[in-house]
Order: structure tokens, then sequence, then C-alpha cells
């Protein structure tokens, strides 16, 4: 996955403009941001199965 497809996805489960990359840490990420932990060089799909695993509702319809 390339990070445009993880921006657009999380843009389309939560919403354009929403804080939620730079605002909200998750374990599965060290309890780091989206945003740090591609930082550090974590790879977007890890970063997006772990989004998913942490907010199943909110990514349910574009998951995988």
């Amino acid at each position: 996955m390339r990070i445009s497809d993880l921006r657009e996805r999380l843009t389309l489960s939560f919403g354009a403009g929403s804080d939620f990359p730079v605002d909200i840490a998750i374990s599965e990420l060290g309890s780091k941001t989206v945003n740090e932990a591609l930082a550090v060089g974590l790879e977007a799909d890890e970063i997006w199965k772990a989004v998913c695993k942490a907010h199943p509702k909110e990514t349910a319809k574009y998951k995988y």
C-alpha cells in the first residue's frame, strides 16, 4: 500500500480534515500516531491494519 492510499482510506473513514493522523495514538503502533509511525518508517499497510484493528467500526467499509 502506498502512503497516498493510506491517507485516502483515513479520509474516507474519518472524514476530510480529520485530525486523526496527528492526534490519535494507536497501541499497535507503539502508542504512535499515524504520522509518527510514518516518520519512523513503518509501512503504510502495517499502519492501516493497526488502525482497522483499533477502530473497526469506522474502517469496516475500507478495511482491506
